[in-house]
């Protein structure tokens, strides 16, 4: 098989929001899971990490007053309802998932355990990795890149909205330049913001190559995985 053995696939909160500014669109988790399935049918061992910012929106304005460990938490229980999501519809396809938390809650999910996590995924089922790191101050783009680095991933690919990493957002800017790839210390220098500077250092430190691409082009994730050249490379 061509392509990578072991990815980390990172999707935002909004990815699962379609068309909404918050909550979650049953249609887009469909489609995004049938993707991701014909992934791992290709022979990919799949870890997720999906962000909680659509749900957490819709409590971000009372988030502002409480104290950031709190608003923290709420974050990471978020990210639950997410994997949930996910797996509810990797499992209707038939795909055997398992929901991982870092925070434990044994009715819901099993603990995080990395040993068993790996396992899971040796034995072909999609594993997606819930509650962040469990601790406060850490982005859900730290988490996925702890968990890649765990789980012995080969890469981050993490989908967006934009087609690679861009030199300013090409969203606002029409004379953005794209990179085909660009070396971990100019995106930290440069302030790009595909990811936290934390987990880029992560990445860097342990030559962990990251893969930032357009979501919204149906089949990118599977191409991404067969390793064709798609979006940016960060290493």
């Amino acid at each position: 098989m061509a392509g990578y053995h072991r990815v980390l696939l990172k999707l935002s909160g909004e990815a699962l929001a379609g068309g909404t500014t918050f909550g979650i669109d049953p249609e887009r988790v469909k489609d995004l899971s049938r993707e991701v399935a014909d992934v791992a049918a290709a022979g990919v061992q799949i870890g997720i990490v999906v962000g909680g910012g659509n749900i957490f929106r819709g409590v971000a304005g009372a988030a502002r007053q409480m104290d950031r460990v709190t608003g923290d938490h709420m974050g990471m229980l978020a990210t639950v309802i997410n994997s949930l999501a996910v797996s509810d519809a990797l499992e209707n396809l038939g795909v055997p998932t398992r929901v991982m938390t870092a925070i434990e809650m044994h009715q819901v999910a099993e603990p995080y355990i990395r040993r068993r996590a790996i396992r899971h995924l040796e034995k072909g089922r999609i594993v997606v990795l819930a509650a962040g790191t469990s601790n406060p101050y850490f982005s859900t783009d730290t988490a996925a890149t702890l968990r890649a680095l765990e789980i012995k991933a080969d890469v981050i690919v993490k989908g967006t909205r934009v087609d690679g990493v861009y030199d300013k957002d090409p969203l606002k800017f029409a004379d953005a330049v794209k990179y085909q790839e660009i070396r971990y210390m100019d995106v930290l220098s440069q302030g790009l913001g595909v990811m936290d500077a934390t987990s880029i250092a992560m990445c860097r430190d342990n030559s962990l190559p990251i893969i930032v691409f357009n979501l919204n082009v149906p089949g990118n994730i599977m191409r991404v995985s067969m390793g064709e050249q798609v979006g940016t490379i960060i290493r």
